[in-house]
């Protein structure tokens, strides 16, 4: 890692989660709260969620990452009433409490990484680069982790999603610097390693679990077990 100047960080999985997919930390949620499905219900409602999140301005710029989750379990859920997995009435009261659970999840996660941010924040400049709601800033902002990151690139706003190379060259671009410059540090093998490299950057694959047996199956030379190990990389 000779001549990094630079580190653009994904925040979703990354930063929040040990790099475990979030779909993973809701499920959690899910069985703490007691709701009796299988997981391929529930995995088929995530996804109906995020494609009506991706049509539907639901998340608003001003909500923190609880008010997001709230919405995005009403969703989950109302779809599993919807189809007789759970009971209606259960909705309202369910949403809140996996809203908690998954909230109060990533703020410990967020503090685990929060010395590693400190201690490159230090020394390099750094920039987010996120697909994610429009609302990246006031989570960050909710989270105190705003000030670590000289710009945002996030999807919603720049109208470019990854694994669409052109968004990591957005983050290069903020950073003054040549790809081979600047290291990413990304939880996705697809959607953060691939076309990271694809422009010339280095990476760092903070692999847990993901979303399909197949990306988990790969291995890649750049994997780091905790976010921690950025700073064997990076300083």
């Amino acid at each position: 890692m000779e001549n990094i100047k630079g580190i653009i960080f994904d925040y979703g999985g990354t930063i929040d989660s040990r790099g475990t997919h979030w779909s993973e930390i809701i499920w959690d949620g899910y069985r703490a709260s007691g709701v009796e499905i299988d997981k391929d219900t529930f995995r088929e409602a995530y996804v109906y969620a995020e494609r009506e999140l991706a049509k539907v301005r639901h998340i608003m710029p001003d909500d923190n990452f609880y008010v997001l989750l709230l919405k995005k379990m009403k969703i989950e859920l109302t779809h599993l009433a919807d189809n007789g997995a759970i009971k209606r009435e259960a909705v309202d009261t369910l949403a809140p409490d996996i809203a908690k659970y998954c909230y109060d999840q990533a703020r410990q996660c967020i503090e685990e990484a929060r010395p590693t941010l400190e201690a490159l924040y230090e020394k390099y400049p750094m920039v987010l680069v996120s697909n994610f709601y429009g609302n990246v800033e006031s989570v960050l902002r909710d989270f105190n982790l705003r000030h670590y990151f000289k710009d945002i690139i996030e999807s919603a706003i720049v109208g470019v999603r990854k694994p669409d190379p052109r968004i990591f060259g957005l983050g290069v671009e903020a950073l003054h610097l040549k790809p081979e410059e600047v290291l990413v540090v990304g939880d996705s093998y697809k959607k953060d390693i691939v076309p990271a490299e694809s422009i010339g950057c280095k990476v760092a694959w903070l692999k847990g679990k993901g979303w399909t047996a197949d990306e988990d199956a790969v291995m890649h030379p750049s994997i780091i077990k905790k976010l921690a190990d950025v700073l064997d990389a990076a300083l």
